[in-house]
């Protein structure tokens, strides 16, 4: 098998170095400010729109610094990859822009549009394993058989480098900066960032955010080497990642100086937030720094920068996490209750619904199935409330009608 890494660990000379080999083939992404997030730290806060990246996430960056540093005999013999979605997208196209073939290794129920996405780039993807762990065992099989030169998504030294050139972008839009946010998944993002900007402007703090369902980074620094999580299903799949890479460990257990995580309610309101106020569709992953601050888990003495990592979300996946975004903000409603069976009640309930302002998504009866006594009828409603205060005057008002919510209303 052909391995492309090596033990160096980079420095912010060789993200300086990558910054030259990929610049004019990337976007200069743009740095937001958005005043409407600053009373929540005090301070101003802005966001990295590296979603707005060519193919839709950072991964690009590492990609073509490594393609870029392929020998003929190497770029002959063609580049492997697995990934999800993001990764083999940047490699399809950094394989395109050097002419280097390029064959993508992907989990069998990946995203369609990244599948579709990383073909009509122009690579050759094969769908294979239920998990990327999976897709990354047959990624390093093939490039034994096939001589390929396989690149890996996060632990690779040019692949940090070329990632750290966000780094440096980030220091030229917001010198001032106090706290840097960033998202963990396999490390290599948030690798290159911190050895850039600890170089660069040491009194920086660097905040590294993962998914709680993939803790690897906390748990890797609690027992003082890398873990392995078991896979979970996680909206943000683009750091849904077992284990960090080796390198990577190393530098953030160096460089870091706070981990934080984000559950899946904070995920999906931070990308529903980023819809409604910012008019930035951000996928899981994406969303994670924002998710961080809206949840209340980052400060800073200063100047705060976030990277919203990617915005490669499936139209498809997009409106359950909508949904679930606004659950949790309280602007959906399930409410399971018992009324009478008799004309006219079903009538009296929507009515109080309707004097609270509240606007009615849909109703279901169910008088067989359900552990009801004769002559009642269980009725559940699907409401669409206002925010949490709303959802709480509406429970009052149903409870001090005399309907009683049931156990599994949510």
């Amino acid at each position: 098998m052909t391995v492309t890494t090596d033990a160096a660990r980079p420095t912010v000379e060789d993200v300086r170095a990558a910054r030259a080999r990929i610049t004019g083939a990337i976007r200069y992404t743009p740095m937001l400010r958005k005043d409407t997030l600053e009373p929540l730290v005090g301070q101003a806060v802005h966001i990295k729109c590296e979603h707005l990246q060519r193919t839709g996430s950072f991964k690009l960056r590492g990609a073509l610094n490594l393609v870029a540093q392929l020998t003929q005999e190497e770029c002959a013999r063609g580049v492997v990859a697995a990934s999800a979605g993001n990764h083999a997208q940047g490699v399809a196209v950094a394989a395109g822009e050097y002419g280097v073939a390029a064959t993508i290794f992907m989990p069998e129920d990946a995203s369609l549009a990244k599948v579709e996405a990383t073909r009509n780039y122009g690579a050759q993807v094969v769908l294979e394993g239920d998990h990327l762990s999976a897709s990354l065992e047959a990624a390093r099989a093939f490039a034994v058989e096939r001589g390929a030169v396989f690149v890996h998504p996060f632990d690779d030294p040019r692949i940090v480098a070329g990632q750290g050139t966000l780094g440096l972008e980030l220091l030229e839009q917001v010198p001032d900066v106090a706290t840097v946010v960033v998202p963990v998944g396999g490390g290599g993002l948030a690798a290159g960032v911190a050895i850039a900007v600890r170089a660069l402007r040491p009194e920086c703090r660097i905040v590294a955010v993962q998914a709680a369902a993939f803790p690897s980074l906390r748990e890797s620094l609690a027992a003082g080497h890398r873990v392995d999580l078991p896979p979970q299903p996680s909206i943000a799949d683009g750091i849904a990642v077992k284990q960090l890479g080796e390198l990577n460990f190393e530098v953030l257990r160096d460089l870091v100086d706070e981990v934080v995580e984000v559950d899946e309610e904070e995920l999906s309101t931070a990308i529903l937030w980023s819809m409604e106020r910012a008019k930035q569709v951000l996928e899981g992953a994406g969303a994670a720094s924002l998710a961080a601050l809206l949840a209340g888990k980052v400060s800073s003495d200063g100047p705060l920068a976030l990277v919203a990592a990617g915005g490669n979300i499936d139209p498809a996946g997009l409106v359950p996490v909508i949904r679930h975004g606004l659950t949790a903000a309280g602007r959906f409603r399930y409410v399971g209750t018992v009324i009478p069976d008799r004309p006219g009640e079903l009538s009296r309930l929507l009515a109080l619904l309707a004097r609270l302002r509240v606007n009615i998504l849909g109703v279901e009866h169910h008088r067989e199935g359900v552990h009801i006594r004769m002559g009642e009828t269980r009725v559940d409603l699907t409401l669409q409330t206002r925010n949490a205060e709303h959802v709480a005057e509406v429970e009052a008002a149903l409870t001090e009608a005399g309907y009683s919510l049931l156990a599994d209303s949510w």
